[in-house]
């Protein structure tokens, strides 16, 4: 991937925006081009979660474990030199600028993603559940979630919605208060956020949407407190943060917040999601650009 995004051609252009979550941040561009980058992650499991995605894909030990971290050292080597060819970085996040000055030792000015939020419809009275969305694979930790709920807090219902490669697993673990609903359509999704009582997530995220179109709802939300979450949930106001990814964190997050339960305004939940919209956004980014060239151009002496 670092090879092919090397071969685009973009000579011709004046203004390169690369969105990158990996590698398209690594395009060539020269002197008299201008270059920002909308960064969403330093390639995550080249830096900082290595250890977990090689653990989580049995390559933690032996031959091909060495092979691939060799790969990677390359990688890393290659994502700090292609920083250079970027003139300006945007990060999706507190947490991710953060992480871009780690990496590359680059100021990053933060513009949120754009979120959806129109699609939404706020909705005040809740139901007897509680939901959790995403794509299954480890680093989401659904069966963290799944495992909490099966074993201590039996009474209570969770709904899953989601399908990839965790499936099997998690129907090994699922207690009959869970209900592995799989892949379902963006009407369907909608329909459970705005009725569910709460909306709950375990992942570290860059950012999270899912999270903000849940608040979107009026839904609360039950998140690990670390990474872009701790941006977009208030905590005691528009949902709990819960402080490590365990069983006993995401039950003790959910009794905190039956207890604050009523205290939880769906119009004030409503109100925190609409700062991610994407007019917002639009708006953000198209100023953070105009002002990018007008410097540039002035540099050039145009």
């Amino acid at each position: 991937m670092p090879l092919a995004f090397e071969q685009f051609d973009l000579s011709p252009y004046d203004l390169v925006i690369s969105s990158s979550h990996a590698v398209a941040k690594g395009v060539i561009t020269g002197p008299d081009q201008l270059h920002i980058s909308y960064v969403h992650s330093p390639m995550r499991y080249a830096w900082d979660l290595q250890h977990q995605y090689l653990s989580e894909a049995g390559l933690d030990r032996g031959v091909r474990s060495w092979v691939t971290r060799w790969l990677l050292h390359r990688l890393r080597q290659w994502d700090v030199r292609t920083a250079n060819g970027v003139d300006h970085f945007v990060a999706n996040s507190e947490y991710i600028a953060r992480r871009i000055w780690k990496v590359y030792r680059r100021e990053a000015t933060v513009i949120y993603p754009p979120v959806d939020v129109d699609r939404f419809v706020l909705r005040g009275e809740k139901e007897d559940f509680y939901l959790t969305a995403s794509r299954l694979v480890p680093y989401k930790r659904i069966g963290l979630i799944v495992r909490a709920f099966s074993e201590l807090m039996p009474e209570k219902r969770l709904i899953v919605i989601g399908d990839g490669p965790g499936m099997d697993g998690l129907r090994r673990v699922a207690g009959r208060n869970v209900e592995l609903l799989g892949y379902q359509d963006d009407e369907v999704l909608c329909d459970y956020m705005q009725r569910a009582r709460a909306f709950v997530f375990a992942a570290e995220e860059d950012f999270g949407i899912v999270p903000v179109e849940a608040q979107a709802c009026g839904t609360p939300v039950v998140a690990f407190g670390r990474g872009g979450c701790r941006e977009t949930v208030v905590d005691g106001r528009t949902g709990v943060l819960f402080a490590e990814q365990s069983e006993r964190a995401v039950a003790d997050a959910v009794a905190r917040f039956e207890r604050i339960e009523d205290d939880l305004d769906p119009e004030v939940i409503r109100t925190n999601a609409e700062r991610f919209s994407t007019a917002r956004f639009r708006r953000e980014f198209s100023a953070f650009v105009d002002e990018c060239w007008r410097r540039f151009s002035e540099q050039r002496g145009f």
